[in-house]
């Protein structure tokens, strides 16, 4: 087929289908403020895949041989802007009453695994930032215990017998790879202070490196949040800026998963302008500094 040298126009029936399709596929809902975003992003794939009509777009996208494209639209509807230490009042929220806590009652029963998961991760931003707060909250904690003998040096970046995992989940491949190299350019470590940077990351020309030892907390992998398979036994999760992109039945149904993905008394972290008021009745909001946090209710099921 000949690439189209204008725009193609998208009819109403064509939209519906494509949205219907999108949705049905990863939970995004794209109403009539959105559906201009869509139709940009419609054109791009449809240029690129030198197509000249809508519906053979989406018969194609429908075909055998379609996930591969069907990937690379959602790819393209994903806006992924992240940043280090983003929102900083949740953040501070997170490492020094939410972690603390968890840190605390874990010691008193003698679990020492701790689970975070970030869904929606995009380019590693965050779980990153997750690892170097949670690796500073536990060798604070360290400081505070007793001296134990046989101490290795130099001294290891999560203290034994302790064990972190923070699986990190996205849609979008090319995401995922940036997040696995865990190499950052000056602008993107604008919000990183120098102690940070010395701390946990390796200067590599003009730009910087995750340290290995923050790296391997860190796991990165596909997730589509509208499946039923999803990291499960979560001490915290963070959903930041993504319940935005799906409808409120959607959204009820991602705080339903995210309630049995936590561990008892976990606590779910969203966006600052995401909430989960009239959502649902399993989760209590904690609010301190302008930071907040929804935590997991124990009911009967």
């Amino acid at each position: 087929m000949s690439s189209p040298a204008l725009a193609i126009q998208l009819s109403q029936a064509e939209m519906r289908l494509l949205q219907t399709l999108v949705y049905q596929e990863c939970g995004m809902y794209f109403d009539a403020r959105r559906t201009h975003f869509l139709q940009d992003r419609l054109q791009k794939r449809l240029r690129e895949c030198r197509m000249d009509s809508f519906y053979s777009y989406y018969r194609l996208l429908l075909s055998p041989g379609g996930r591969q494209e069907l990937m690379k639209l959602l790819e393209n509807l994903t806006i992924n802007e992240t940043s280090f230490f983003r929102n900083k009042a949740q953040l501070e929220l997170f490492h020094k009453h939410i972690l603390d806590e968890i840190i605390r009652a874990k010691q008193q029963q003698n679990n020492f695994q701790i689970r975070i998961w970030s869904a929606g991760c995009s380019t590693g931003q965050e779980p990153f930032t997750i690892a170097m707060l949670v690796a500073d909250a536990l060798a604070y904690h360290k400081l505070r215990m007793p001296s134990t003998p046989g101490a290795v040096w130099p001294k290891p970046l999560v203290p034994p017998p302790w064990k972190v995992e923070i699986p990190a989940s996205d849609i979008n491949y090319p995401v995922l790879r940036a997040g696995q190299e865990g190499i950052y350019s000056e602008h993107h470590m604008s919000s990183v202070d120098y102690a940070y940077r010395l701390r946990y990351f390796d200067k590599v020309g003009e730009r910087y490196a995750v340290k290995n030892a923050i790296k391997e907390l860190v796991h990165f992998d596909f997730h589509n949040l509208k499946t039923a398979f999803l990291p499960q036994s979560n001490d915290v999760i963070f959903c930041r800026n993504v319940m935005m992109y799906f409808d409120e039945a959607e959204q009820r149904r991602l705080v339903e998963k995210f309630y049995h993905c936590l561990t008892p008394g976990g606590y779910l972290l969203v966006g600052h302008a995401e909430s989960l008021l009239g959502l649902t009745d399993k989760f209590t909001m904690v609010y301190r500094n302008s930071g907040t946090a929804y935590k997991r209710i124990e009911v009967a099921e």
